[in-house]
Formats: C-alpha cells, sequence, structure tokens
C-alpha cells in the first residue's frame, strides 16, 4: 500500500459521500394513500454510481502489493 494509492481511495471515497449526500437532496418521496412515490433524480443517480465504481477501482489499487 503506497501512500499515493491510499490518498487516492480517501479522495474517492470523500467524492462518493458527496455524490451520496447530492442524490438524497434531489431525491424526493411523497406518500399518497398508503402507497410511496420516489423521484430517484437520475443525474445525481447516476453520479454517484460512477462515483461507485471510481471508489472501488481506487480500493483494488491500494490493495496491489508493491
Amino acid at each position: 500500500m503506497s501512500p499515493e494509492n491510499i490518498k487516492r481511495a480517501e479522495d474517492e471515497a470523500k467524492r462518493f459521500l458527496a455524490t451520496v449526500k447530492a442524490w438524497r437532496a434531489a431525491t424526493t418521496i411523497e406518500k399518497h394513500h398508503g402507497y410511496e412515490f420516489a423521484s430517484y433524480a437520475p443525474r445525481e443517480s447516476g453520479a454517484m454510481r460512477r462515483a461507485s465504481l471510481d471508489l472501488t477501482r481506487a480500493l483494488a489499487s491500494m490493495r496491489k502489493p508493491g
């Protein structure tokens, strides 16, 4: 585990958490007559998925020996 890989993973984790926060802020759930209707903010959802992918890759790089 090199310090550079650890720093990259840390940065990607922070970016992922920021996209989760943005997704939660943009997502709305309304209840009508016992049913829940949700608006899942597709732009924020896509950004969150991308950040998750980048975080996964950073973590995999961090775990590689050398």
